[in-house]
């Protein structure tokens, strides 16, 4: 089973685990958060995001989510996994969302490539533009 770490500016990251913790029941095992502080040293959310992906002892593979392509926690987490310190196989999603969440939490069992691919499919269909439905109705 992938480990799945959402990393995004403070409060984004635990607030969107709180809504996992909602609609499961509780938080699903080898998913966690790392809220990422304005002007953090990068040393330091290095160090964090390490330490969370030790504790995800019986996942030798982790999807990272992180919120804004270019920002600071897609940045550390690109480097982390270009690295190859983590000695488990990474993989990146930016511009998360919670379908994107929910579709990979869903497939965390499959093969790392596949739960990526869900995820990104879960992602862009989530995004919908809902039409003024009052006129509509008769």
């Amino acid at each position: 089973m992938a480990g799945i770490l959402i990393v995004a500016h403070t409060p984004i990251a635990s607030a969107i685990l709180e809504f996992v913790e909602h609609v499961y029941s509780s938080v699903p095992d080898q998913v966690f958060a790392v809220d990422v502080s304005a002007h953090e040293d990068t040393k330091l959310i290095t160090q964090r995001l390490l330490e969370r992906i030790e504790q995800m002892q019986s996942s030798s593979e982790v999807l990272i989510l992180t919120d804004i392509m270019g920002a600071t926690p897609s940045n550390v987490a690109s480097k982390l996994s270009s690295s190859g310190s983590t000695g488990k196989v990474l993989q990146i999603i930016t511009g998360l969302n919670l379908p994107m969440l929910l579709r990979a939490i869903s497939h965390r069992h499959e093969p790392l490539d596949e739960i990526v691919e869900k995820a990104l499919q879960g992602g862009q269909q989530g995004v919908i533009r809902i039409r003024d439905l009052s006129k509509a109705i008769p």
